[in-house]
């Protein structure tokens, strides 16, 4: 599994409860830039219409090779390929209400084909946004007596 993009920012700003794998419909020139690291998720999320999930506000810049008449847009929505009957839940559990569809990250699998995973998270408040950065600093501090005492 090669990682291709990550959302950073999601996991401080959602409570992830459920993942999913999806493919993703791309064009050619997608894959190539995709190949080249040239992707951004960090706005993202996944909505169903009409019965179909697809992917928006993800960036994959072109690559500065490609011809002008062939570019594709950046920021154009992207079908994520999954099972109807996974769809039918997602779409039961997002309609019930709070609930978003995110995508966590974008990789190859081990068939070189484009993957990414998708999230049903809760949006987190402010109070809970502070708690995770509480955290965070105890952990680093933790890290770093650990360090100290041991003489590394």
């Amino acid at each position: 599994m090669k990682l291709i993009a990550r959302n950073k920012k999601a996991l401080f700003d959602y409570e992830i409860l459920e993942k999913f794998e999806a493919g993703i419909e791309l064009k050619g020139s997608e894959v190539v830039a995709l190949r080249a690291g040239r992707a951004n998720l960090k706005d993202s999320f996944a909505r169903i219409i009409k019965g179909e999930l697809f992917l928006l506000n993800a960036h994959i810049s072109h690559l500065s090779t490609t011809n002008a008449h062939f570019r594709h847009d950046e920021r154009r929505p992207r079908k994520l390929l999954m099972h109807r009957k996974q769809i039918d839940k997602l779409f039961g559990k997002v309609s019930l209400g709070g609930l978003t569809l995110i995508v966590l990250d974008m990789y190859f699998n081990a068939k070189n084909r484009v993957k990414c995973t998708l999230c049903l998270a809760k949006g987190k408040q402010l109070h809970d946004k502070r708690e995770t950065l509480k955290k965070k600093q105890a952990d680093l501090e933790a890290r770093a007596a650990i360090k100290r005492t041991r003489g590394y």
